[in-house]
């Protein structure tokens, strides 16, 4: 895809930075509390306060899992990261990872947490199923999800294991020693990390003002794509903008006439606290417009998944 993560060891030397970084790794120490809180903020006279709710609840329950058994990487990461560098492969591809990330136990704990919460019927049968399920069946149901296929596991099941593998990628992404490199034109449609489809894009203040990055759904990740541009096609012929609200709504859809995809584009100018996974959430019904002219979504938010 010509675009690698590089060791920070064997980066070249007097190479200027970029004034748009390629890569902002995340920060799952603050990323959690962060998603919990703005989840519970939109929850508030929102059609879909209840599952809002869930969704904070589990995110509130990553949170506390990662603050009592943070993840310790592997010692063979640093190895891997380097020898993807140099064939231009994300280094966390599930494939190689997940039978060796203590995930299964991750989940115990999340659905131990959850289940002390009030849930809808099929929520509650989609913990009953996983707490009965044997490792074998959630390996082979983590595996299809992650592939792209949460038929095999049910798709109220799916959140529940998309929500444990989460939280060990991240920790995985987070604990990287290198930095995004990308040859003009490269593919930036996935995640370079771990090549999972993004949540949605930010267009973001702070130190990296007015640039947009890609949210990954799995690794929590991000990375740079220019604006005005398809996120899955990269192209810039025929973009259209869609908002349920106004022109200066901070939440707006991209679609694109080429591939007729779209994503979410998340405005931090028009309102600070947007959060990639709890803003295309509660946005859903633009979803449903959107989709209503004929695009199909180029991303994956981890709250919901469908057959």
């Amino acid at each position: 895809m010509n675009i690698r993560i590089v060791p920070i060891d064997r980066l070249e030397a007097g190479v200027e930075p970029s004034p748009a970084p390629n890569w902002l790794q995340p920060h799952p120490a603050t990323l959690y509390a962060a998603r919990a809180a703005r989840l519970r903020a939109l929850s508030a006279h929102h059609p879909m306060a209840d599952y809002l709710g869930f969704a904070a609840d589990l995110v509130t329950a990553q949170a506390r899992r990662l603050a009592a058994r943070p993840l310790t990487p592997p010692e063979e990461l640093a190895g891997l990261v380097s020898r993807c560098a140099e064939h231009g492969m994300p280094p966390l591809a599930p494939a190689g990872w997940r039978g060796r990330l203590p995930w299964q136990d991750d989940l115990d704990a999340l659905l131990s947490t959850i289940a002390c919460k009030p849930l809808p019927e099929a929520l509650q049968a989609a913990v009953n199923r996983l707490a009965q399920a044997s490792r074998s069946e959630r390996e082979a149901w983590a595996s299809a999800l992650l592939a792209g296929d949460s038929a095999a596991g049910g798709v109220a099941v799916a959140p529940f294991l998309w929500a444990a593998l989460s939280l060990n990628w991240s920790q995985l992404a987070a604990a990287i020693d290198g930095r995004l490199q990308a040859d003009p034109g490269a593919d930036r449609s996935v995640c370079p990390v771990c090549a999972a489809p993004p949540v949605a894009s930010v267009v973001r203040l702070g130190a990296e003002p007015g640039h947009r990055y890609l949210h990954c759904s799995l690794c929590e990740s991000e990375w740079h794509v220019v604006r005005a541009q398809c996120s899955c096609c990269s192209s810039s012929r025929d973009l259209g903008y869609w908002s349920l609200d106004s022109v200066e709504a901070a939440v707006k859809a991209e679609s694109c006439g080429d591939c007729h995809s779209y994503l979410k584009v998340l405005y931090q100018d028009k309102d600070v606290a947007v959060e990639p996974v709890a803003d295309d959430l509660a946005s859903l019904a633009l979803d449903w417009h959107v989709e209503e002219q004929g695009f199909a979504s180029s991303g994956q938010n981890p709250f919901l998944f469908v057959q």
